[in-house]
C-alpha cells in the first residue's frame, strides 16, 4: 500500500491493539498497567506521562471501538462506528520530528490522554483507508481458531491469514493432510 510511515506505524499499533482484546479470541493482553506500559514503548507511542488505572480503562474502550471497526458487516457501519469515537477525540493535526523518527504528523491534542492519543492518531489513518475505498482490507483471521484482525498490505488484496508463519502455516499443514488422507 503507498502509505507513509506515520500512517503504517499508526495502522501496526492499531491492529497490536484491538489483538489485545479478548475479542480476538485470546487473553486480555492489557490486564495490567505494565502490560500498557509495555505496549506503549514497543509501539513507541511519545509523549505520554505517566499511566494510570483511568488511562487502562480509557485505552480497553478505544480498543474495543476500534474492534467494532474491523468487524462492522459493512462500510457504513464502520463508518458511523469510526466517527462516533473521533467525535469524541480531540483531534489537533501539528507536524512534529522526534526520537529520530522524520517530520510526520501527530492528530492528538498536546495534553491528550493516552487514549485520545491513540483514537487520534490511529483513527486517523483509519479513516484514510477507508476514505481511500480501502475498507476491504480491514480483515478477520480465516483461520477457523483465530479472531485476530489484520490490514492486508498485499497489492493484490489476497491476505487470509493473521500471520502466515503461524494461522497459514496450520491451515495449509492441514491442507495438505487432508489430501494426503484422501
Amino acid at each position: 500500500m503507498p502509505f507513509g510511515h506515520d500512517m503504517v506505524h499508526s495502522l501496526a499499533t492499531l491492529v497490536a491493539l484491538v489483538n489485545t482484546s479478548p475479542s480476538t479470541g485470546g487473553d486480555d493482553g492489557l490486564a495490567t498497567l505494565a502490560e500498557l506500559q509495555t505496549f506503549v514503548q514497543s509501539h513507541q507511542i511519545s509523549g505520554i506521562g505517566a499511566l494510570t488505572a483511568r488511562d487502562l480503562g480509557q485505552v480497553r474502550l478505544v480498543r474495543e471501538a476500534f474492534h467494532r471497526v474491523f468487524t462492522a458487516p459493512d462500510q457504513p457501519t464502520a463508518v458511523r462506528t469510526l466517527n462516533a469515537m473521533l467525535s469524541e477525540t480531540r483531534i489537533t493535526p501539528r507536524l512534529t520530528e522526534h526520537d529520530g523518527h522524520p517530520l510526520h504528523v501527530h492528530y492528538f491534542a498536546a495534553d491528550a490522554s493516552l487514549a485520545e492519543h491513540v483514537a487520534a492518531d490511529c483513527g486517523v489513518a483509519l479513516a484514510h483507508l477507508l476514505v481511500d475505498g480501502e475498507a476491504e482490507r480491514l480483515r478477520t483471521c480465516s483461520a477457523p481458531d483465530c479472531d485476530r484482525v489484520f490490514v492486508d498490505e498485499s497489492r493484490n488484496r489476497s491476505r487470509v491469514y493473521c500471520d502466515s508463519r503461524t494461522c497459514g502455516n496450520r491451515m495449509h499443514v492441514a491442507a495438505y493432510r487432508a489430501r494426503r488422507r484422501a
